[in-house]
């Protein structure tokens, strides 16, 4: 029969995390790798019209939910383990959180949102005499964001790596190892008190 337990939770949180940033990551590499080599052989006039129908198109619920749950998730996993906050691996989860949260959410925010909106209120048929550069400015801002989160889903998977090897010097034991733990802080005690209680009884 299936017991639910802490660590459970703890790893399937760091997993759904690991999930979300690997799909982002794949996301951000395809667009990259794919769509902006499409959009630099257009002309003017076909690129103003692809790209924001792109930006239009991509504005659902369900992208806003993985855009934007990464940094959640990585927070989750790292408040349901906060007894291991001194671990290598919970601090490495934490990075790929905040570098997502930078490096894709803010920077999106700062630099690619207003990129978009100045795409789209372009005419197609009286260009801006920047256009060009524009459209260069956007796909180096999304190489970015795709370097940014591989690095961030890498730093994910790194965390998970290393919790799997176990605790190091200094860090605090994983569950079953913490609860080992007591159990032999319980028997020292035990024994100091036995030891005691002999020295009065032979006073």
């Amino acid at each position: 029969m299936f017991r639910f337990s802490s660590t459970a939770l703890q790893l399937g949180l760091h997993g759904l995390a690991i999930f979300w940033l690997g799909l982002m990551a794949g996301f951000f590499w395809t667009y990259s790798a794919n769509v902006n080599l499409a959009t630099v052989q257009m002309d003017g006039s076909t690129y103003a019209l692809v790209q924001s129908s792109l930006n239009r198109n991509v504005r659902h619920a369900m992208f806003f939910g993985f855009f934007f749950s990464p940094p959640l998730l990585c927070a989750l996993a790292m408040l349901a383990a906060w007894p291991a906050w001194r671990a290598r691996w919970w601090w490495c989860l934490g990075l790929a959180g905040v570098l997502y949260a930078l490096g894709i959410v803010v920077f999106t925010a700062q630099v690619n949102l207003p990129l978009n909106a100045y795409t789209e209120s372009w005419d197609p048929h009286a260009l801006p005499s920047d256009w060009a550069r524009t459209r260069e400015q956007w796909n180096t801002a999304n190489l970015w964001r795709a370097v940014a989160s591989a690095a961030a889903f890498a730093l994910a998977l790194l965390a998970l790596c290393t919790r799997a090897i176990g605790p190091r010097h200094g860090e605090l034991p994983t569950e079953e190892c913490a609860a080992e733990f007591s159990r032999a802080r319980l028997t020292d005690k035990l024994h100091v008190s036995a030891s005691a209680v002999a020295r009065l009884s032979g006073s």
